[in-house]
């Protein structure tokens, strides 16, 4: 990764990337805790199987998104075969730039009246 990338310029991101770094943003997790994480968050809406985890998790090592951690819990309680991962700076400020990128979009469909409750209407009264 180039120290002097600006995080806009990863934008947008994929949205298992997106939610991969939502994932990691309160503490580092392994890849399955990853994925009962997004699971969770999303309501079972969203669920990324270990092909696109994984592959998205080394892009993002990659691009300097997320780092791999050295030190690991006590191996008592953990599978010692788990690799643990956290959010990097340049990830959090990634996230940061995906999320306002996000919240200006959804400001543009409340402003068209394509969100329920954006002033009454659902966008689907009166289609043809």
């Amino acid at each position: 990764m180039d120290a002097s990338q600006e995080p806009g310029e990863l934008l947008p991101l994929s949205p298992a990337v997106f939610h991969i770094l939502l994932a990691l943003a309160n503490g580092e997790r392994h890849g399955y805790g990853i994925m009962q994480e997004i699971a969770a968050a999303t309501e079972g809406q969203m669920r990324i199987g270990p092909g696109t985890l994984y592959r998205s998790i080394k892009q993002m090592l990659a691009a300097g998104l997320i780092a791999e951690l050295d030190e690991r819990p006590d191996p008592a309680l953990d599978d010692e075969r788990r690799r643990y991962y956290r959010l990097t700076g340049f990830g959090r400020r990634v996230a940061q730039a995906e999320t306002q990128r996000l919240a200006q979009l959804v400001r543009a469909a409340k402003a068209r009246q394509l969100l329920p409750g954006a002033g009454g209407a659902t966008g689907i009264e009166g289609a043809s």
